[in-house]
């Protein structure tokens, strides 16, 4: 099929998902788990496939890592989907009503936004979430996986196809673009006709080719440039724990901590510390001050404190007081997630209410910036936009509402 005529057939569904009942969506979802976690076997071999491609093609250690597909992340997989199914279904949820003078009732109504599309990069498990959550409101969805994670994902969406025919319920509720052209993306973009949404998710140049150039609404999963702030007045054993989780726990994703900011009057104490820690592991790249208190760093450029590495490398900026912090902070960031470690409830306080960012932590690594880790089962997308949606994006951020208004006979004067 061409671009277009997927895009259609997506259309032409949208209302019969729309009508399946919680039940219908639950228990699909649940089985749709199940038979991905059957099919381990074939979806790692698929993986193989393409993580051997992955590697001749020279893919950053940080992409190979999203594409790497194992027993436990498949189980992974799956259990986030059995918590999409285990979570209240929001579709038809009337959140408020009120009554007009002139005795119309009206309220207001959670509905599914229709046909959703999502282009992504080396990132499987992309596949089966965004389903899971497009499924269980409602909506019909569209991917569009890159050419990195081409075997893997057309295994995961045959086992989604298997298990929607099974249940005797639309296959099209789930359509995936095999085209891995740039003519097929661009065009993609372009059918505002039939798609109500377009989300990317990928690297840097991926999210401005589509919010340059799509004719579709999209909301835009930002590229994350992470913070961790060592204030003072932080508890260095907690400080340097949660650095290392939210720099190496896996380096390969948005929510990795790519900048470290520490004020000057712990630096003697906590950067000889970290240094020890990362010696061999991570690389430094430091302005001047830091580099007094480091064993082995590099001198950092302004173009080091605002990117995103995705690999075993962090920036390391000192600053006199909170207010520097938070200026740097806001200056360089991405709009994705900050941390503060420090005992001082008032900084706390200061940090949550000015640092411009969708997820804002308090002696915690940027590493929980995850629909699973906040209770969604799985995520779209984490949006660093402010319209519709920020932050995590569960099942609220893939509804609209409209207004249904009850009226006995009512005429305007």
């Amino acid at each position: 099929m061409t671009v277009e005529e997927i895009c259609r057939r997506a259309y032409e569904n949208k209302y019969l998902t729309a009508r399946l009942t919680t039940d219908q969506k639950n228990s699909l979802i649940c089985s749709a788990a199940c038979d991905l976690v059957k099919r381990t076997d074939s979806i790692l071999s698929a993986n193989q496939e393409d993580m051997k491609r992955g590697r001749e093609n020279g893919m950053a250690p940080g992409l190979l890592d999203r594409l790497c597909l194992s027993e436990q992340r498949i189980e992974q997989i799956a259990d986030g989907m059995r918590q999409v199914a285990s979570l209240p279904d929001p579709v038809g949820e009337v959140t408020k009503m009120w009554k007009r003078p002139n005795g119309l009732v009206i309220g207001q109504k959670k509905v599914p936004i229709g046909v959703i599309g999502v282009i992504y990069e080396a990132r499987p498990n992309v596949t089966a979430d965004v389903f899971s959550l497009c499924f269980k409101t409602g909506n019909t969805v569209i991917l569009r996986g890159g050419s990195a994670a081409a075997s893997t994902n057309l295994a995961i969406v045959d086992s989604l196809h298997s298990s929607l025919e099974a249940a005797g319920l639309p296959a099209d509720s789930v359509l995936y673009i095999e085209d891995l052209s740039h003519e097929a993306v661009g065009a993609f973009m372009k059918m505002d006709r039939y798609v109500d949404l377009l989300i990317p998710r990928g690297g840097a140049g991926l999210i401005r080719n589509v919010v340059e150039n799509s004719t579709i609404p999209v909301i835009e999963t930002g590229t994350g440039n992470c913070h961790i702030y060592v204030d003072q007045y932080a508890d260095i054993d907690m400080a340097l724990r949660i650095t290392d989780n939210a720099k190496t726990q896996r380096i390969g994703v948005c929510n990795a901590a790519e900048s470290l900011v520490v004020h000057e009057k712990i630096a003697p104490e906590f950067l000889p510390r970290l240094s020890e820690l990362f010696k061999g592991r991570v690389s430094l790249f430091a302005d001047q001050n830091a580099r007094n208190y480091l064993v082995d760093s590099y001198e950092a450029t302004d173009q080091d404190f605002g990117r995103e590495y995705l690999d075993y490398k962090m920036s390391v900026k000192t600053v006199k007081d909170i207010d520097q912090a938070i200026s740097h902070i806001n200056h360089y960031n991405t709009g994705h997630s900050e941390s503060i470690i420090t005992d001082s409830y008032e900084n706390a306080q200061k940090f949550l209410d000015e640092v411009d960012a969708a997820c804002v932590y308090v002696n915690a690594s940027t590493r929980f910036t995850d629909g699973n880790e906040f209770g969604f089962g799985a995520e779209i997308g984490i949006s660093t936009q402010k319209l519709h949606a920020r932050g995590p994006m569960g099942l609220d951020a893939l509804l609209s509402s409209k207004y249904i208004i009850y009226g006995n006979g009512q005429i305007r004067e």
